[in-house]
């Protein structure tokens, strides 16, 4: 099966809803069972499923828990760790993760948006991360008021006991659990030497020097250090999803652009950059992008303020014909920051901004060369 049959699972969960556009891979025999969740790549194969109440989550695994936004170095040597002791057990490795994001479910129950954190990458691109770094199985956990009252020891019981069969879990070290964050280390360790469940804390993953946290990529991408960011993550910062249709307005003004929703609504990235375009034929594309809401085009958008990336090619790839990249699931790098976005006065300004852009762009990957 593929990823689109995962996503399907979150369909009815307002706050999972706008991912599923992202996840319309053609599916394989045996998609429409939605208790058997699971998909396929480049012949690394992950079960993903929404909750575990699933007749095809493992009985028996060795788990970590976390958030993961972003899947960088300090997470990447994390699931090493855990598939190595996975293998150890003759269980599948298995991550435990939650959408939203709590500090999103606090941010809207206080009607506090500052409390949410800036978003580094969407469900998707975090599945594919996992996938890619050999995990066995995911889950991902609705995190609503439940949840959120759930006491340490109710969640030990229900939830790694009960529901995933933990035989080893493995946290970072800063980990906090259950109603009011009361569950730590200390309590983790404890309850699983009552339940039968070896406990392990990894200790801060560094690179030269600087903590890799999910805190210091938002920070990097907030800042435009592109190539930092990249150092953190292990790879180049990127995108993915599935090409939708916009107003069309870039077009009309000579810049055709690739269109990605970006689920959330706080990226931590956001301007104008050089960008490297996978998916749309057989060698990437150069091409420069705007991250962000667009504050120049009037509230009647299409896309209804909704963050967008809006990938415009420096030479569109000609096999593609003009409408050939709808359908498409696209992988956007966003390697150079240009620019915050800037509101310009009416669509002359806008449109010699956008050639402005490209030709900083085109100087960018020129002296690369």
């Amino acid at each position: 099966m593929h990823i689109s049959a995962a996503l399907r699972q979150f369909g009815s969960d307002t706050l999972l809803r706008h991912n599923i556009p992202s996840f319309r891979d053609k599916l394989a025999s045996g998609a429409d069972n939605p208790s058997t969740v699971c998909y396929q790549k480049d012949n690394k194969s992950m079960k993903v499923f929404r909750g575990f109440h699933h007749p095809g989550v493992a009985s028996a695994c060795a788990l970590t828990i976390g958030n993961f936004d972003g899947v960088h170095r300090g997470h990447q040597a994390m699931l090493a760790l855990l598939r190595g002791e996975a293998q150890q057990r003759g269980v599948p490795s298995c991550v435990l993760t939650f959408e939203p994001h709590p500090r999103d479910y606090f941010a809207a129950k206080f009607k506090k948006p500052e409390l949410a954190p800036a978003r580094v990458g969407t469900l998707r691109d975090k599945l594919d991360d996992l996938a890619n770094c050999g995990v066995d199985q995911t889950v991902v956990l609705p995190f609503d008021a439940r949840l959120a009252a759930q006491s340490p020891q109710i969640f030990v019981d229900d939830v790694l006991v009960r529901g995933l069969g933990a035989r080893y879990v493995l946290v970072g070290d800063d980990f906090r659990f259950g109603a009011q964050r009361a569950g730590d280390y200390a309590f983790l360790d404890a309850a699983g030497d009552a339940a039968g469940f070896d406990v392990a804390r990894m200790n801060s993953y560094e690179v030269h020097g600087l903590r890799v946290s999910s805190s210091a990529v938002r920070e990097a991408l907030d800042q435009g250090r592109m190539q930092d960011a990249a150092r953190l993550l292990g790879r180049p910062y990127c995108i993915s999803g599935h090409v939708v249709h916009g107003r069309k307005l870039g077009r009309t003004l000579g810049f055709k652009t690739l269109n990605l929703r970006f689920a959330h609504w706080k990226p931590a990235a956001s301007g104008i950059f050089a960008v490297l375009v996978h998916g749309l034929c057989d060698k990437p594309v150069q091409g420069v992008a705007n991250l962000g809401v667009r504050p120049s085009l009037d509230p009647n958008d299409v896309n209804g303020g909704r963050v967008l990336l809006e990938t415009h090619c420096l030479d569109w790839p000609a096999e593609l014909g003009p409408e050939g990249a709808y359908g498409k699931i696209i992988r956007v790098e966003l390697l150079h920051k240009l620019h915050d976005e800037l509101k310009y006065d009416g669509l002359d300004a806008l449109t010699q901004g956008i050639r402005q852009d490209c030709d900083d762009a085109r100087a960018w990957f020129a002296a690369r060369i």
